[in-house]
């Protein structure tokens, strides 16, 4: 057998990578970051604990990555909307679809709580300034000014409707699994509410 080439070793590493950082948003957004250990990232991710620091130096270091690369994806997002085919009503409905889907719901989850958390690292909060919501905001309110200019959507202020939106995205994302007889809003349903 011959051994692993850089490209293989590269793949594998990466592939084992994703495989931590993704049990670890399961874990770190179901229990936060004091009340997660390693051993239950290791076991989520069906490998040893010892594994995760060989990609990793600390619980910290995948934490803090973790959070760096869900802000940046966050943001890109925002920015790409701008990029997508349809109206801005049709933009804000692919933004909504994505990001109440069952795949982000986790990233919304450790997003929030490590904003409200007082025990993260230091470097969290330094990330959280340079993401902060007031600018992810903004970059919505082109959209929202031009589907108000059409008559898509409510005249009431952009940077509001923003923030409104914004609000009732994170209140659904956060939210436990529904146990209530009425179950969460459709997609239509929270649409209209910025609906003209």
């Amino acid at each position: 057998m011959s051994p692993l080439n850089k490209k293989q070793l590269d793949k594998i590493r990466d592939e084992r990578t994703n495989q931590i950082k993704k049990a670890a948003l399961k874990m770190f957004a179901r229990f936060g970051y004091l009340g997660t250990k390693t051993s239950m990232i290791a076991l989520e991710a069906g490998i040893s604990e010892g594994l995760i620091y060989k990609y990793f130096n600390s619980k910290e270091e995948l934490f803090t990555t973790l959070i760096q690369e869900l802000m940046e994806e966050a943001k890109s997002d925002l920015e790409g909307l701008y990029h997508l085919e349809g109206s801005p009503f049709d933009q804000i409905q692919t933004l909504t679809e994505n990001m109440i889907s069952e795949d982000n719901r986790d990233a919304f989850v450790l997003i929030q709580r490590a904003r409200k958390d007082e025990d993260v690292p230091e470097k969290i909060n330094e990330i959280f300034k340079h993401y902060s919501p007031y600018n992810l905001i903004d970059l919505l309110v082109p959209i929202f000014v031009k589907g108000q200019e059409i008559g898509q959507f409510s005249n009431e202020d952009p940077r509001k409707l923003a923030s409104w939106y914004f609000l009732i995205i994170n209140s659904i994302c956060v939210k436990e699994e529904e146990k209530e007889e009425y179950g969460l809003p459709s997609i239509e349903v929270l649409m209209r509410i910025l609906k003209k």
